[in-house]
C-alpha cells in the first residue's frame, strides 16, 4: 500500500537553546520540541516523571459531592454498586474502585453489563437489578455520562448516581448526585484526557486523602490503571505518562495475580512495555466481553489466590482464541466480498454484511478490512431482529458526522471521531450503504485515503548509536502525542545482502558512507524489487535492537522505503 511521508519541522532556535541546555544530541532536542517539551524543566519532568506533579483529586468538579455522598452511605449502611463497562478500561476501573471501597466498607458488590443483552454502558437490567437487590447508590466508571433517561429512571427509584466518566458530554447531564468527567465545560481540572479508570483513580485518591488512608491504599492499583490508559489509546501525555510509568512499573515488580496470570499465559518473560498491555494483555480482557461475559475479566483482576486467577486467565486466553479465529474467518469472508465485487473496490468507503458474522469482532474487522482497504469501514451483522455493527475511520476523518448525516436510515447510532457503533434494519443496509459512500466521497479529502506516516527526524547513519538508544528507551512509555520515533535516514544503498526471508518480510543490509546497518521489513517482500535496483534508497524506521547469541546490537526496524529523489 503507498504511504505518504510527513517529516516534522521544529523551531531551530527552541532547538538550539534545548541542545544548549541538556547537552544531548540535537536529534533527541528536537523531538523534544515537537511534542512541547522546550525547556530544561519541562524536559525533565519528561525524563523523570514524579507521582507527586499529579494533580489534586479536588480540583475536579463535583469530587467534594460525590465523597461526601460515599461517606453518607458508609456511615448509613448503605448498598454500594459499582458498575462499569464490559471493555479493558471499565473493567480495570471496576475491579480497582470495587477493591479499593471494599478494603474499608463491606457493603459493596460490582457488576458488569452483558454486551448482548444489555448493550454499552448502563443499562435498564444493571439499574433493575440494583433495585431488587436493595442498592442506592450507583458508581459508574467509563460510562454513564449520555445516560440521561437512565439515570432519571433510577432516581424515581430512589437510586443516586455517582458518574465517572472521560467520553464528550452532552448539553444535557444525567441528574446524577455528582458527575466526575474533565471534560465538562465547566470543569476546571487541569488535565482533560483522564481515561475512565483514571477518573476512578481520582476519586479513590480523594476518598483516601478524606479519610486519612496511605497513599498505598490507591497506589497499590497503578498495574490496573497503566492497562487501561494503554487499551483506551489515550494521550501519552502529562498524568496519564506519570501513571503509566508507575503502573508499568508496578507490573514488572509487583503486578496483580490476575495480570502476572496473563503475562504467564501469553510468555511473557522479559520487561512488559505499553505495547506488551497492548497487544498481549488487553486482547485477552477485551475477549471477555467480545465472546461471553466480562464479569469474569473483573473476578480476575480481584482475584489474590495465584491458582485461581491461573484458571481465570485461562478461559479469558480460550475466549481470546475463539475470537482470534472467529476475527480471521470474518476477515476473510468480508474481504472476499469486497475483491468479488468490483464496485465496492472502487469506492471511497466499505460497507460489507453477513448476518452469521459475530458481533463481538465486526469492530476489529473494521480495523483489518482498514489495512487492506485503507478508506472508512462499517461491517454489519444481524443482532435479533436488526443488523447492527461497527464503523472505523481513517486518520483525519470524522466518521461520526458521516454516519450522522446518514440517520434516517438508522434505528440508532453513537460514538466518534475514529470509531462508532449503529443498529438498523436489514432492509434499509443498502440504501444506508449508498448514503454513506456518498457522504464520504464528497466529504472526505483525497489524501487522506492514503496512509500517512509521521517521521520525527532526519538523521544519518553516524548518528545511531547506543547513547542515542539509550535515551529514545527513556521516552517510554509510548503512546498518542508521544510515539516511538521514526526516523528517515537518506541516500543509502543495498550492500548486496538483503534477502527475501518468510516470503513476505525484508532483511535489510543497508550502508551509507562507512556505516552498515542491518533491518527488517515485515510484510515488505512485493517491494524487494527496489532494492535490486542497486540505487539510493530513503527508508522510513524506528531504531531497535536485536539480540543473538548473548549479543546485543541496533538494527533498524523499517517502516517504509522507496527510491531516493536526488
Amino acid at each position: 500500500m503507498q504511504k505518504r511521508w510527513k517529516i516534522l519541522e521544529a523551531d531551530r532556535v527552541a532547538v538550539h537553546a534545548l541542545h544548549e541546555a541538556l547537552k544531548v544530541s540535537k536529534v533527541i532536542c528536537k523531538m523534544l520540541v515537537q511534542r512541547g517539551y522546550d525547556s530544561f524543566e519541562k524536559a525533565r519532568k519528561f525524563y523523570r516523571p514524579q507521582l507527586s506533579d499529579l494533580h489534586n483529586p479536588w480540583l475536579m468538579k463535583d469530587m467534594d459531592k460525590a465523597v461526601k455522598r460515599i461517606l453518607f452511605a458508609i456511615e448509613n449502611n448503605e448498598k454500594i454498586l459499582v458498575f462499569g463497562d464490559y471493555d479493558v478500561d471499565g473493567t480495570t476501573a471496576v475491579a480497582s474502585m470495587y477493591q479499593f471501597l471494599k478494603n474499608i466498607y463491606n457493603n459493596v458488590d460490582y457488576y458488569i453489563p452483558h454486551r448482548y443483552r444489555e448493550g454499552y454502558g448502563v443499562s435498564k437490567i444493571g439499574i433493575d437489578h440494583a433495585k431488587e437487590n436493595n442498592f442506592t447508590l450507583i458508581i459508574s466508571l467509563d460510562c454513564g455520562i449520555k445516560s440521561v433517561d437512565l439515570i432519571e429512571y433510577a432516581k424515581s427509584i430512589q437510586i443516586d448516581f455517582i458518574v465517572c466518566d472521560h467520553h464528550l458530554p452532552d448539553k444535557i447531564l444525567p441528574p446524577a448526585v455528582a458527575i466526575l468527567n474533565p471534560k465538562q465545560v465547566d470543569c476546571n481540572y487541569p488535565y482533560k484526557e483522564l481515561c475512565g479508570c483514571g477518573v476512578g483513580f481520582k476519586l479513590m485518591a480523594a476518598l483516601a486523602q478524606k479519610l486519612n488512608l496511605p497513599d498505598s491504599s490507591y497506589l497499590c492499583y497503578l498495574d490496573l490503571l497503566a492497562t487501561a490508559i494503554a487499551a483506551d489509546i489515550v494521550p501519552m501525555t502529562g498524568e496519564n505518562r506519570i501513571m503509566a510509568f508507575y503502573g508499568l512499573k508496578c507490573v514488572n515488580e509487583t503486578p496483580c495475580s490476575g495480570i502476572k496470570a496473563l503475562m504467564q499465559l501469553a510468555k511473557m518473560e522479559k520487561q512488559m512495555f505499553i505495547t506488551n498491555l497492548v497487544f498481549m494483555i488487553a486482547p485477552r480482557v477485551n475477549a471477555a466481553g467480545r465472546m461471553d461475559d466480562a464479569k469474569k475479566a473483573v473476578q480476575l483482576f480481584i482475584e489474590k489466590d495465584c491458582d485461581k486467577a491461573t484458571a481465570l486467565a485461562e478461559l479469558l486466553h480460550i475466549d481470546n482464541t475463539e475470537r482470534r479465529i472467529a476475527d480471521t474467518t470474518i476477515t476473510e469472508e468480508a474481504l472476499s466480498l469486497i475483491e468479488g465485487d468490483v464496485l465496492l473496490e472502487n469506492k471511497k468507503s466499505t460497507v460489507v454484511y453477513k448476518e452469521h458474522w459475530h458481533k463481538g469482532v465486526v469492530g476489529i474487522v473494521a480495523s483489518r478490512l482498514i489495512e487492506t482497504y485503507y478508506r472508512p469501514t462499517i461491517v454489519l451483522t444481524r443482532s435479533g431482529d436488526v443488523a447492527a455493527g461497527s464503523a472505523r475511520s481513517v486518520v483525519g476523518f470524522n466518521l461520526y458526522e458521516a454516519i450522522h448525516a446518514c440517520k434516517d436510515h438508522l434505528l440508532g447510532y453513537g460514538g466518534h471521531f475514529a470509531a462508532a457503533g449503529m443498529t438498523l434494519l436489514p432492509e434499509n443496509i443498502e440504501a444506508f450503504s449508498k448514503q454513506f459512500e456518498k457522504v464520504v466521497s464528497e466529504t472526505i479529502a483525497p489524501e487522506l485515503l492514503i496512509p500517512e506516516i509521521v517521521i520525527d527526524a532526519e538523521v544519518s547513519f553516524k548518528d545511531l548509536n547506543r547513547s542515542l538508544y539509550n535515551i529514545i528507551n527513556q521516552m517510554e512509555p509510548y503512546g498518542p502525542e508521544n510515539m516511538r520515533p521514526v526516523f528517515i535516514v537518506k541516500n543509502v544503498l543495498n550492500s548486496g545482502h538483503s534477502k527475501v526471508v518468510k516470503e513476505n518480510h525484508i532483511k535489510f543490509s543497508l550502508k551509507q558512507d562507512n556505516y552498515s546497518f542491518s533491518g527488517i521489513g515485515f510484510n515488505m517482500a512485493t517491494k524487494f524489487n527496489l532494492l535490486e535496483q542497486k540505487k539510493p534508497l530513503d527508508v522510513v524506521f524506528t531504531l531497535d535492537e536485536n539480540e543473538w547469541n548473548g549479543e546485543k546490537s541496533l538494527q533498524l526496524k523499517v517502516c517504509d522505503f522507496r527510491l531516493s529523489e536526488n
